[in-house]
């Protein structure tokens, strides 16, 4: 039997970025968010295209701890949580995320396996950018690329400073 803490308040998966407009279009939804805000309305047009669109029923998992990382996924409607299992078998509730909330970018970069699992706490629609789509992608418009990578290094390194300060200041 695998015991359950919570432990919500970890800068690292906090999101730092939600956009304040909840818009529903694809090209709206990709220009919010710090990977793709400074692409033209063209290239945001050419990657609303390979947006794939997923809905995930409550109790359902997205993904879970070790399956391999493949896309980035953003909230459009619901709720997700984010838990890790320790290797005692406790479950730990590190981030709850909802409409406008984005998770799982480090799968662009590096493609590694999850260290976290993803769970539906509500009915959920989601809007995912898988990694081999964004890499044809990118292979096709190298400068481009080089700004969506450049966009979620400063993700990664924002929620790094952030946990680093956190941790200084307790």
């Amino acid at each position: 039997m695998t015991e359950e803490r919570e432990i919500i308040h970890s800068s690292f998966w906090a999101n730092l970025f939600k956009p304040s407009a909840q818009k529903l279009d694809n090209e709206a939804i990709l220009g919010a968010y710090p990977p793709f805000l400074e692409l033209s309305r063209k290239y945001l047009t050419l990657l609303s295209h390979i947006i794939h669109n997923r809905q995930y029923i409550a109790g359902e998992h997205i993904f879970a701890q070790g399956d391999p990382g493949i896309g980035l996924y953003i909230i459009r409607n619901g709720e997700i949580e984010i838990t890790y299992a320790d290797k005692g078998g406790q479950i730990l509730r590190i981030a709850s995320f909802s409409k406008g909330d984005f998770f799982g970018e480090l799968a662009l970069v590096d493609g590694g396996k999850r260290n976290a699992s993803a769970l539906a706490k509500t009915d959920v629609k989601l809007s995912v950018i898988f990694k081999p789509d964004l890499d044809n992608f990118i292979e096709r418009y190298p400068k481009k690329g080089i700004k969506i990578l450049q966009g979620i290094t400063l993700i990664v390194t924002t929620r790094l400073r952030q946990l680093d300060e956190d941790f200084l200041n307790h």
